[in-house]
């Protein structure tokens, strides 16, 4: 039997998109370390992780797993030196 579940707030979540040399975007969402996927252009990479969150969130709450505040990831950018 499926379990219908009802969303009833909103939430926004940070992603990377990623370059790939041969065209398109790899797309990370930290606050989902299981969640990787890719599109060919920026708007289907970010369709895609909306996808991807909606089911992670999904099977998380039918597990009674934890559900990530978006609040609490931050991005934030490291500067560092690379051999010559």
């Amino acid at each position: 039997m499926n379990q219908v579940i009802e969303m009833d707030r909103e939430q926004r979540y940070s992603v990377t998109l990623r370059p790939e040399p041969e065209g398109g975007f790899t797309v990370r969402v930290p606050a989902f370390p299981e969640i990787v996927t890719y599109g060919e252009n920026e708007q289907e990479a970010l369709a895609m992780a909306k996808e991807a969150i909606e089911l992670s969130l999904e099977h998380r709450l039918a597990e009674g797993l934890e559900i990530p505040d978006a609040e609490n990831t931050r991005l934030e950018h490291v500067t560092v030196l690379v051999p010559a």
